[in-house]
């Protein structure tokens, strides 16, 4: 990916999270693949790394909406 497709991605990241609905979306999404709490399951290694897995997408996402320009490579 260049520069330009990134910058559109995030645009569209921006897009469609930002609105009034895309805003519950991602709440949602936060509450359910856990953001706001642990992801680790006691004595289940392969529960904590699909929960993990869950929230890594989110953290992306999120990651996306709070990118500022500066922070391009």
């Amino acid at each position: 990916m260049d520069n330009k497709d990134i910058k559109e991605l995030e645009l569209a990241y921006k897009q469609t999270f930002g609105s009034e609905t895309g805003e519950k979306v991602l709440e949602d999404l936060k509450k359910r693949c856990s953001f706001y709490t642990t992801s680790h399951v006691k004595n289940d290694s392969h529960e904590s790394a699909f929960l993990e897995g869950t929230r890594y997408v989110v953290l992306f996402i999120n990651n996306m909406l709070n990118k500022k320009p500066s922070e391009d490579k």
